[in-house]
């Protein structure tokens, strides 16, 4: 298999994480990268250098305000959008302000208008639970740009873009890899509100690992269980040993309360699988895989836009063939009762081109 390109993945977590990355280079070939562990390049378009060059003809600074129900350190949602922020501040010429832990949604609706009526020119909501707080708020601030998701819906309003992620995809190649790896076919999916990429991760992590049991003529036992809460860590932790009671040996999960469940698997000694972010800082023998989110190709297009005075109206999506997601395999996976071997990897590479290539279609 000829390496034709090299694609970076960079994350800010404590004690930098080095990470392989799997991808697709721009000949066709499987790309396989090293980086140290906070969000990934993206391919520049004609478009985006035209856009860039006129920046620097005409820049203005943009303020920012960027509302999330979880810490900028997560390791998960909330640290994926934070970190894309900081990268772009420079390049980008961004004024940011950040209202974290919001995840009472009274409260940042207050936060929110808050930052529309001091005259930010873009205000991310970041959280399915805000879309019903910008369908309300975005029409009394015409003149103040709203993003949020994950969901690409902007309610019909000429101030709202939409954004989401195609975890689905990340998903079917973890779940995938997870069925492979597996002594007892019992896996383990955990999500906390079955709605936005939450749900579309573990939708693809469930056919995933169907795909691999059919594949390989045997049964596999994958129902997910939703806690009902992003960030309530028991719970995650609760639904976790219950798995594990139940016969299950490979984990996964969604939102800031993974860490949980994670516990769990550090503890029981248990493959994890992570997404929107990598948690291979806080069990470095555990994680397998991490489906990394890199929102900077949509941030830049949204700043392009709203300095063309476009303030909105528009959805984009982040996935496996542009950039927007990357799937990340940890160098200090280490359990070797659960070896991820060399016939894994590969097929982990041929998902990605297939997912990519549109000759395989996750479940959406």
């Amino acid at each position: 298999m000829r390496i034709t390109d090299l694609n970076r993945v960079t994350m800010k977590v404590a004690g930098a994480t080095l990470m392989l990355v799997l991808g697709i280079a721009g000949s066709g070939g499987i790309a396989m990268a090293s980086a140290a562990a906070s969000a990934g390049t993206h391919k520049v378009t004609s478009r985006e250098i035209s856009a860039n060059t006129t920046k620097k003809k005409t820049v203005r600074t943009l303020k920012v305000a960027l509302v999330a129900p979880s810490a900028t350190n997560d390791l998960a949602f909330t640290e994926s959008m934070y970190s894309a922020l900081e990268d772009l501040k420079k390049t980008e010429h961004l004024k940011i302000s950040v209202s974290d832990t919001e995840y009472v949604v009274s409260t940042a609706a207050q936060v929110i208008r808050q930052y529309a009526s001091k005259g930010y020119n873009l205000v991310i909501c970041h959280g399915s639970q805000y879309g019903s707080i910008v369908e309300q708020v975005a029409p009394k601030f015409p003149k103040v740009s709203f993003a949020w998701g994950t969901a690409a819906a902007t309610f019909g309003l000429h101030n709202v873009f939409g954004y989401e992620a195609a975890s689905n995809q990340g998903g079917y190649v973890q779940g995938y890899i997870a069925e492979m790896m597996s002594k007892s076919k019992v896996l383990g999916p955990i999500g906390p509100i079955a709605t936005g990429d939450a749900k579309l991760y573990i939708d693809g992590f469930v056919a995933g690992a169907e795909a691999a049991a059919a594949a390989a003529k045997s049964k596999v036992t994958v129902r997910p269980v939703y806690t009902g809460s992003f960030s309530t860590d028991s719970l995650m932790a609760t639904a976790a040993r219950t798995f594990v009671s139940d016969g299950a040996d490979v984990l996964t999960g969604s939102s800031q309360s993974v860490v949980g469940a994670i516990g769990v698997a550090r503890s029981d000694g248990l493959p994890w699988f992570s997404t929107q972010w990598t948690q291979a800082s806080i069990a470095p023998k555990n994680v397998v895989t991490s489906q990394i989110y890199n929102w900077k190709p949509v941030l830049i297009q949204i700043f392009t836009d709203i300095r063309a005075r476009k303030l909105g109206g528009v959805t984009y999506t982040i996935n496996l063939g542009n950039d927007g997601e990357k799937i990340a395999l940890n160098p200090r996976y280490d359990l070797r009762k659960f070896p991820l071997t060399h016939a894994i990897r590969a097929k982990a590479q041929k998902l990605i081109k297939g997912i990519t290539d549109g000759t395989i279609t996750p479940p959406q």
